[in-house]
């Protein structure tokens, strides 16, 4: 039998934290995109916010965030690029668990 080590608390919230600034990062070459409608970049920039509230839990944040792109991954006016990078973070975000 082989035991993995576990992480620490510590390590998980590094991995949270990186995983949040990632998606922040593609969330804003999304805003930052003219070529991007713009109820499309007003909600990834909503999308920003959620991720960065303090006030809940990073899991918390991160389903607000999901239900906000979700919608936007559905949107026929999303080009093409942008919903392979909704759908690249919301990937990252499904990951983060408290």
């Amino acid at each position: 039998m082989v035991f993995l080590p576990h992480k620490t608390k510590k390590q998980i919230h590094e991995e949270i934290k990186e995983t949040l600034e990632q998606a922040n990062y593609l969330l804003d070459q999304i805003s930052g995109d003219n070529s991007v409608p713009r109820n499309i970049r007003r909600v990834t920039g909503e999308a920003t916010e959620a991720i960065k509230d303090e006030e809940n839990t990073p899991a918390v944040n991160a389903s607000n965030a999901i239900s906000l792109l979700d919608d936007l991954s559905q949107d026929p006016n999303c080009p093409l690029h942008t919903r392979t990078r909704i759908y690249q973070i919301l990937s990252l975000l499904e990951q983060i668990k408290d």
